[in-house]
C-alpha cells in the first residue's frame, strides 16, 4: 500500500465555466480506518452536473465545497481493510468518497456491490444516481400513460438517456433533445429513442418540436432549462406533467437568465411542473436497483459509459461534461 494518497481539491470558486486552475491535485498522508469504519480504494469516481452548484457557494440543497476541501463526488472501489463485520477485505462498495485515490468511511454509509449483476462501473450509472433519479424521476414525478408522448432534454446524458428508455417500456413515445449528430444516432440507433433532435443545428426549438411531437408533449424530463425548455413548456398538452431534474445550461451562469414568462400557461393546461432531488426516494432505492437491475438483465435497458483514466484528469473530465462533451456517464478511471 502506498504512502501517499493523490486527491483534487477546489483552489477557488470558479466564475462562470470551471476552469482547470480552479482545482489543485494534492498528496497527503494515507488515511487510517478506525472502528467502524472502512479504508477504500477508488477505481472509478463519478462527475455530475450538481457538483458545480456545490463547488459555487451555495447549492441550496447540500453543503457547499470550501477552497481547500477535497472535491465532493460518488466513488466505486475495493475495500482494502474494514473494522465493521458488515464489509471485508475485497467487496467492493459506492459511497460518497470524493475526489480521492484512498478515502475512509463508515462501513454503514458505504453501499455494497454485486460485480455479478454488472461491471463495477455500473453503481455510478444505471445501477447508481443516475438510474435512479431517472427511475423516479419519471415513473413517480411524472407517471407516463401508454401512448403518451415523453420528451427529454439533455436526452444523451447518463438520466436523459436512461429516461427515453423506460418511457419505451412503458410504451410511451421518446422524444430526445441532445447536442451532436453523433448524439442523435445514439439515441434512436443504439437506444430506440422514436425521434431526436439537435439542438444546435436547430434555429427555432419551438418548430422543432412541434414537428417531433404533432400531437404535442405529455411528459417533459427537464434536465437543460433555458430556451429549450421555454419551447417544450409551449408544447404541453392539458395535464401535462414536468420533472425539473437538472438546469445546466444555467449553472455557469454569473447573472440568472430571462426568459419567457410561462407559469400563466400551466393554468389552462392544468400542467404540473415538479421539481425533484433523488435523495427524497431514499426509502425505496432497493425497489429501483432491483427494477433497473432486472431491465438491464433482460436487455431492455443500456447504457454508455464516457470514461477517463487518472485522478489528475477528473477536473478536464468535468469541465468537458459541463460543456457536454461526453455521451452517458461521464467517469474517470482511477486504478
Amino acid at each position: 500500500m502506498p504512502a501517499i494518497n493523490r486527491q483534487i481539491t477546489l483552489a477557488s470558486r470558479p466564475a462562470g465555466m470551471p476552469k482547470v486552475s480552479d482545482f489543485h491535485l494534492v498528496e497527503s498522508p494515507m488515511p487510517k480506518a478506525g472502528p467502524g469504519e472502512a479504508l477504500v480504494y477508488g477505481l472509478y469516481l463519478s462527475v455530475d452536473p450538481y457538483m458545480r452548484a456545490r463547488i459555487g457557494g451555495a447549492s441550496g440543497y447540500a453543503k457547499p465545497v470550501e477552497p481547500g476541501e477535497v472535491m465532493v463526488g460518488s466513488v466505486a472501489g475495493e475495500v482494502i481493510e474494514s473494522h465493521d463485520p458488515r464489509l471485508a477485505p475485497g467487496d467492493f462498495v459506492e459511497g460518497m468518497l470524493g475526489w480521492q485515490e484512498y478515502a475512509v468511511a463508515q462501513a454503514k454509509s458505504l453501499r455494497k456491490i454485486n460485480p455479478e449483476l454488472a461491471p463495477v462501473s455500473a453503481a455510478l450509472s444505471v445501477l447508481g444516481m443516475p438510474g435512479l433519479t431517472a427511475y423516479f424521476g419519471l415513473l413517480d414525478i411524472c407517471r407516463p400513460q401508454p401512448g403518451e408522448t415523453v420528451l427529454i432534454s439533455g436526452a444523451a446524458g447518463a438520466v436523459g438517456s436512461l429516461v427515453g428508455q423506460i418511457a419505451r417500456i412503458k410504451r410511451c413515445r421518446a422524444i430526445g433533445i441532445a447536442g451532436s449528430k453523433e448524439k442523435v444516432r445514439f439515441l434512436t440507433r443504439d437506444l430506440g429513442f422514436d425521434a431526436a433532435f439537435n439542438y444546435k443545428d436547430s434555429a427555432d426549438y419551438a418548430a422543432k418540436i412541434r414537428e417531433l411531437c404533432p400531437n404535442g408533449i405529455d411528459v417533459y424530463f427537464d434536465n437543460v432549462g433555458g430556451a429549450i425548455t421555454d419551447a417544450a413548456i409551449a408544447r404541453l398538452n392539458v395535464r401535462g406533467r414536468v420533472a425539473v431534474c437538472g438546469q445546466i445550461s444555467q449553472y455557469n451562469s454569473d447573472e440568472p437568465e430571462m426568459g419567457p414568462r410561462w407559469l400563466g400557461q400551466l393554468i389552462a393546461k392544468q400542467a404540473k411542473v415538479e421539481g425533484f432531488l433523488v435523495k427524497q426516494f431514499a426509502g425505496r432505492f432497493e425497489e429501483g436497483y432491483r427494477q433497473l437491475a432486472a431491465w438491464l438483465h433482460d436487455g431492455k435497458i443500456q447504457y454508455r459509459e464516457d470514461v477517463v483514466t487518472g485522478i489528475e484528469n477528473a477536473p478536464r473530465a468535468f469541465i468537458g461534461m459541463l460543456q457536454g462533451q461526453n455521451i452517458g456517464k461521464q467517469l474517470v478511471k482511477l486504478a
